[in-house]
């Protein structure tokens, strides 16, 4: 069994930071990737930033230059850390892991994380 568990979230006022982190345990045998997604009231979830287990990293438009995502392998734990905050950006914001339980596994399989809510005043 796999655990996503996110952390970090908040009420901030437009400008300001905030970091979120999140640890995956359990029966896990490789990450491959690990992301944020996020969703508004209304909208669909939408890939806000990932990163692999080599380093390379993609970001939704919307937050480049603002957003940084990191990942610590050893502790298969995902940061996103969150700059100049705006309105825009309230959601609730998911993790996600991309892995394999066991090294037979056919292929990856995408776990969530219960979700952590972001909310930016203006």
């Amino acid at each position: 069994q796999v655990q996503l568990v996110e952390s970090g979230g908040g009420l901030v006022q437009a400008g300001g930071s905030l970091r979120l982190a999140c640890s995956a345990s359990g029966s896990i045998f490789q990450i491959l990737v690990m992301g944020w997604y996020r969703q508004a009231p209304g909208k669909q979830r939408e890939l806000v930033a990932d990163v692999t287990s080599g380093g390379s990293s993609n970001y939704a438009d919307s937050v480049k230059g603002r957003f940084t995502i990191s990942r610590d392998n050893a502790k298969n734990t995902v940061y996103l850390q969150m700059n100049s905050l705006q309105p825009e950006d309230t959601a609730v914001y998911y993790c996600n892991g991309n892995l394999k339980t066991t090294a037979w596994d056919w292929g990856y399989r995408d776990y969530w994380g219960q979700g952590t809510q972001v909310t930016v005043s203006s």
